[in-house]
């Protein structure tokens, strides 16, 4: 199979899932669960119904599971694992093959938002915990908010958050037009994750295409 009308919006690997963002995975995925330290590929392209067809292409490609395939009438997104990084870019290499697409064909992520809350309010974190899927945020706590564009790449960014700092994955919402990631702790921490994040999404390649 090969398509060129499919449009590669993220495109983007993770050499090693850490352990609260596999268990988050874990949480919100109907299909084969990740855990801690595999690597995972994540693409996301439209239209959406297209990723039927790309996920049949990385499970035939290589030794890989796959854990969300998510789609949407604009958009289709999937995420396949492996405790191989190597099997894992293959089935990644793939879907690009079947596209006609190079990684510098994604789009490059473009933040919307990135901002910080010290010290949040007993009821603001009650409002955040009833709709989370990840850890808790406690008073006290910093909440760090993170809006990328496109949806994809909010999966990276909490990934390199946890790489970064200790710090606690509250919600990371990575389908549809824009992904978000909330992100609390100590001050110091969340800063730091913060500034961390920032300067590896500014650092992947791609074309800037936002409509």
């Amino acid at each position: 199979m090969k398509a060129t009308n499919i449009d590669l919006r993220t495109y983007i690997f993770l050499d090693s899932l850490q352990l609260q963002m596999a268990s988050y995975l874990s949480t919100v995925s109907r299909g084969y669960l990740p855990v801690a330290n595999q690597a995972c590929c994540i693409i996301e392209i439209a239209p959406g119904i297209e990723i039927n067809t790309l996920t049949d292409v990385a499970l035939k490609a290589t030794n890989v599971t796959p854990g969300m395939q998510i789609v949407e009438r604009a958009y289709g997104m999937l995420e396949v694992h492996s405790n191989s990084q190597g099997d894992t870019r293959m089935a990644g290499e793939a879907v690009l093959n079947a596209i006609s697409k190079t990684e510098d064909d994604r789009i490059k992520p473009r933040i919307l938002t990135s901002q910080l809350i010290k010290n949040i309010e007993d009821h603001h974190a009650q409002l955040i915990n009833r709709t989370r899927w990840g850890m808790m945020i406690l008073r006290g706590d910093t909440l760090f908010v993170l809006e990328v564009e496109p949806a994809g790449y909010a999966y990276y960014a909490a990934n390199e958050a946890e790489k970064s700092a200790r710090i606690n994955i509250i919600d990371v919402s990575g389908s549809g037009k824009f992904g978000r990631v909330y992100i609390a702790g100590e001050e110091a921490e969340v800063l730091e994750c913060k500034k961390n994040v920032e300067k590896r999404l500014s650092e992947i390649s791609g074309r800037e295409d936002y409509k």
